[in-house]
């Protein structure tokens, strides 16, 4: 890289931050310089307006770089980034992955004339296995599917992500050994809606057939964790994995979303109540350590308290341990923005505080679960790891990072385990 390499700047999920750091080693294999990158979330009309703040502030701390702004906020409403004088460049969520892309830019941007380049996302009929060395020296992430065919009411990122399509397992496998080989000892698999992957391969596959494929055949990985998933998704497969392999973490996010069955069939889920609950007592009973996180919205139009507390009790009847709560917020484009009844803004941010309460409450009740147990902790800086079900422990004596370190738990320090 030149004198200015390129500034990024990541918004929302974990998938950005994935794609983020493909998008360095394209930018760096291409000489851009003298540039600021922002990867943008669409998830709510919140998260595009600390888009637009974050886009000021860059320019403000960067007046003489090229401002190229990406990601599903960029690719569902271009316009709005376009017509801003702090943008030079609008590029899409499938063009920020392509070589040319970047190849084009070279140093001070030479070639470029057209200041948006946002193709139709739904044509898009494949996801590249983008071969990146993982974030820091202590955990890998690797991008196994892409987009969502399903159509909730409240959510914007189909049509930020296109359909969904996969990686071919074979892709996946060989990336992984990689990433052993470089020294990983964890690797995370990725996606939008990751129970969907295999679904557009030959074969039609499932998560749980690329689980245990990985597993058997990169048996120098240590641990392989699962982000998000949708549960009711989940396949025999990967519920032999839960039960079977030590190596699959005990830690699983679960896209709840509600608790009470009107308002899921309002927000077209495909699960129930009842659906959530046995799922997590079928986990837990294979694997007893399982912990499990979920994203749960607060104030979704028409929700009315006895169905908040239906939301509520959801915490403690699955057992919920890390919770993601999301105050509704109206995002045009999506069907849920024209039901009429929205709920109060203020209602909406009690709710929210409540259900955050109880998720508190929930991470205490863990952490005193685990004083006196042995774990296995994953040391991502010299002073704080995390145990198979990915809660944080503390060191006082500094530890070497990346290393997987035997421990037994001594007591509790805030949200935190210690040793």
């Amino acid at each position: 890289m030149g004198a200015n390499p390129p500034i990024f700047a990541t918004l929302g999920c974990r998938l950005n931050a994935y794609e983020t750091e493909a998008m360095k080693e394209l930018a760096e294999a291409n000489g851009v310089e003298n540039a600021v990158v922002v990867n943008t979330c669409a998830v709510t009309a919140e998260a595009v307006r600390k888009a637009r703040q974050e886009i000021r502030k860059l320019r403000r701390e960067n007046p003489e770089a090229k401002i190229i702004v990406t990601g599903c906020a960029a690719q569902t409403e271009p316009e709005t980034f376009a017509t801003m004088g702090e943008v030079d460049l609008v590029i899409g969520n499938s063009e920020k992955m392509q070589p040319e892309t970047w190849q084009n830019m070279g140093p001070d941007f030479i070639g470029q004339t057209e200041r948006v380049h946002v193709n139709d996302i739904m044509s898009v009929t494949e996801t590249a296995g983008h071969l990146i060395d993982g974030f820091g020296r202590h955990r890998a992430y690797v991008q196994v599917q892409n987009g969502c065919d399903h159509r909730c009411t409240f959510c914007i990122i189909p049509y930020g992500r296109g359909n969904s399509r996969s990686v071919p397992a074979g892709v996946v496998v060989d990336q992984i050994k990689r990433l052993v080989d470089k020294g990983f000892n964890e690797v995370v698999l990725t996606g939008v809606d990751l129970t969907s992957w295999g679904a557009d391969l030959p074969a039609t596959p499932r998560l749980g057939d690329l689980v245990m494929r990985i597993l058997k055949l990169v048996p120098d990985l240590p641990r392989l964790r699962i982000s998000s998933i949708d549960s009711i998704e989940a396949d025999d497969m990967l519920m032999q994995a839960i039960a079977t392999e030590p190596r699959l973490m005990p830690h699983l996010h679960l896209s709840l979303q509600h608790g009470d069955d009107l308002i899921l069939k309002r927000m077209a889920r495909r699960h129930l109540r009842d659906d959530a609950i046995r799922f997590c007592e079928e986990a837990r009973n294979l694997r007893p350590e399982m912990t499990f996180g979920a994203d749960i919205i607060a104030g979704f139009p028409t929700e009315t308290e006895a169905q908040f507390e239906n939301s509520l009790k959801l915490v403690t009847d699955c057992d919920l341990t890390w919770l993601h709560i999301f105050p509704y917020s109206k995002r045009e484009g999506t069907p849920a923005a024209k039901i009429p009844r929205q709920v109060n803004g203020k209602v909406i941010r009690d709710r929210a505080a409540r259900l955050r309460a109880a998720g508190e409450a929930q991470v205490q009740k863990h952490l005193k679960a685990q004083v006196g147990r042995e774990h296995m902790i994953l040391v991502e800086n010299p002073h704080m790891g995390r145990t198979e079900q990915f809660t944080e422990v503390s060191f006082d004596t500094p530890q070497p990072e990346g290393a997987l370190l035997k421990a037994t738990i001594t007591g509790i320090k805030g949200t935190r385990l210690t040793v």
